[in-house]
């Protein structure tokens, strides 16, 4: 049983990290206008977040730049046009995919740029990569995490093996992603504690990204706060890849720090969000993603499934089953 005092008193280490243009621009190919992401900027200085996630720092020679909005690239120009000096408590992030990045060239020196974290994420069987993203990221003055994808599927003493590599780098925070959104709060519980075990034994943090494909995300974070995960990744109206995430208009009703303000996440949320929807934006809970979920498996067939505009759940099931 968890101490009640991990839910309910002031946790100064916790970090909210708004990730609504990253996560969210896997929806609508990061084509958010330029007074939507200004607005998001202003909210989540309000709500007193910790930190915005603009997006990807994606190869400009694998991803064809006239296919996607700005923020698959993130430009260091590009987020100084929305954050100028950023002179504000509020951290600007970014995130570097393994294999999918030339962060070499495109990751500048942290004095040179308006970037103040770096999101490695990787899956198991690309840790060495991701050590040495980890490494030059660090070296150029930036705060650092490794988001470990897919952990769903991950066996525990391959978890151990990269958990310990990783806690040997200049890595900040060690990050616990349930990508396939088919954890329960249980397994999440378990989890942390392996997470935290190697937390403590290298002095790093330990962070949460949740999915919500059995509407769990949410509920998913709150078990992790309470078992001493200090970041929390959320989304505005839980916007995201398929299913979405742990929603921000949530957490921040849920955490008990005086900094943060859920009323402008809500006003956000009635300017901004809700007309995204109206546009045409699809993201959210569905029972194709509830599928997926169930079955532990990425959600690339769901999300074909709702872009095809298909309502035959029932024979769905039967085709992703096949495919377990």
């Amino acid at each position: 049983m968890k101490e009640i005092a991990n839910l309910m008193a002031y946790r100064p280490g916790v970090k909210v990290v708004d990730a609504t243009l990253r996560d969210g621009g896997l929806v609508n190919d990061f084509y958010f206008q330029d007074d939507f992401v200004k607005a998001l900027y202003l909210t989540n200085l309000r709500a007193g977040v910790d930190y915005m996630e603009f997006g990807y720092k994606a190869d400009k020679e694998m991803f064809d730049v006239n296919k996607f909005g700005k923020w698959k690239f993130c430009d260091d120009e590009d987020i100084r046009a929305v954050v100028g000096d950023n002179a504000t408590d509020l951290k600007i992030s970014v995130m570097a995919d393994v294999g999918r990045c030339n962060y070499k060239q495109d990751i500048l020196l942290r004095k040179d740029s308006p970037i103040d974290l770096i999101r490695v994420a990787t899956y198991l069987n690309t840790i060495p990569a991701a050590v040495d993203m980890i490494e030059d990221a660090a070296n150029k003055g930036y705060e650092v995490s490794c988001n470990i994808m897919a952990i769903s599927n991950a066996q525990e003493g391959d978890l151990r093996a990269a958990l310990e590599i990783l806690g040997q780098t200049p890595v900040n925070v060690f990050y616990i992603v349930d990508s396939y959104g088919a954890m329960y709060p249980e397994q999440i519980a378990r989890l942390t504690d392996v997470y935290m075990e190697f937390a403590a034994k290298y002095n790093k943090k330990v962070g949460i990204h949740a999915h919500n494909n059995q509407q769990l995300a949410f509920a998913n974070t709150i078990e992790a706060v309470g078992d001493g995960v200090d970041w929390l990744d959320a989304t505005y109206s839980s916007m995201g890849r398929g299913a979405g995430n742990c929603a921000m208009e949530l957490l921040l009703g849920f955490l008990k720090n005086p900094k943060y303000n859920v009323y402008p996440a809500i006003q956000f949320i009635d300017t901004h969000m809700n007309k995204l929807k109206e546009e045409g934006v699809v993201w959210g809970y569905d029972l194709q993603y509830l599928m997926t979920g169930l079955l532990n498996q990425h959600p690339r067939t769901a999300i074909q499934f709702t872009k095809e505009g298909r309502k035959d759940y029932a024979e769905f099931y039967r085709q992703v089953v096949a495919q377990d």
